[in-house]
């Protein structure tokens, strides 16, 4: 590590947890991510979150940048656009004296937002810092409408893939590589990989390629990375071909009005 790198993810959360615990409108802080799911290593980013009054976000948000400062200068902080959560607020930082892997993912909850994020059958077993009383607890998961949910997409996904995967094929025929490569990964192998977490881990179906070493067989995993490797237009129509193949496969034998979620175990 780079000198002055030194800062522990430890050292960055015990800062957080003491500026933070004594607020009196603040009710909970947890980290989730990859200590959520017994992953942490060298490489993990703090994935943190904390539930606060509602009119209490950019006041948090000042005391968090406050404890950081006493650690470290922000070398960086990105801001998540306001309109892409409504309930909710997230940021992005870098210290100066941390690992640039150590990146602090906070995401600020307002106390009247439904769903927490505290589901373990999709979150993981969440790692609390503190929890103050009884107001923070995991809203119930409705099976039936997260199976409800799940077939919407499995349709649109299949409409998506009907419509739009022949769109590789004309880029091939044109001899347009990168245009070919580009609908390949976003469309073919996209929708492969979302039915594949419908039948292996259904309460991950939406998380694109996150977790996907660990939640999908090694055999699966082994031959979609074959199909992402791609070298020039003869090997991409053959991996074209056996992707969309596959997907097709997968798709006819995926029942329209049940799933998986109710007989998987958590992550």
């Amino acid at each position: 590590m780079p000198k002055g790198k030194g800062l522990s993810r430890d050292r960055i959360i015990l800062e957080l947890v003491n500026a933070l615990r004594p607020l009196d409108y603040i009710y909970t802080f947890w980290e989730g991510g990859a200590a959520a799911f017994g992953r942490v290593d060298e490489w993990s980013d703090i994935d943190v979150n904390v539930v606060v009054d509602d009119n209490k976000i950019d006041e948090t948000f000042s005391q968090v940048e406050k404890a950081l400062a006493m650690l470290s200068p922000i070398k960086l902080k990105y801001e998540v656009p306001k309109e892409t959560w409504q309930d909710m607020s997230q940021a992005f930082y870098k210290l100066e004296k941390a690992s640039d892997y150590h990146l602090i993912d906070l995401a600020v909850l307002k106390l009247s937002k439904r769903d927490k994020f505290l589901e373990p059958r999709v979150h993981g077993n969440l790692v609390f810092y503190f929890k103050k009383g009884e107001k923070i607890s995991p809203a119930p998961l409705d099976v039936q409408e997260f199976n409800n949910s799940m077939q919407k997409r499995l349709l649109r996904l299949k409409a998506r893939f009907d419509i739009f995967n022949c769109f590789v094929q004309k880029e091939i025929n044109r001899k347009n590589y990168l245009e070919a490569l580009d609908l390949y990964y976003n469309v073919t192998l996209s929708s492969l990989v979302e039915i594949l977490r419908m039948m292996h881990n259904p309460f991950h179906y939406d998380f694109k390629m996150r977790y996907v070493h660990y939640e999908l067989p090694p055999d699966v995993i082994k031959r979609l990375e074959w199909l992402y490797s791609v070298r020039g237009l003869e090997d991409l129509q053959g991996k074209y071909e056996e992707a969309s193949t596959w997907f097709s496969s997968l798709a006819a034998n995926v029942p329209a009005g049940s799933s998986n979620a109710t007989k998987s175990s958590p992550p």
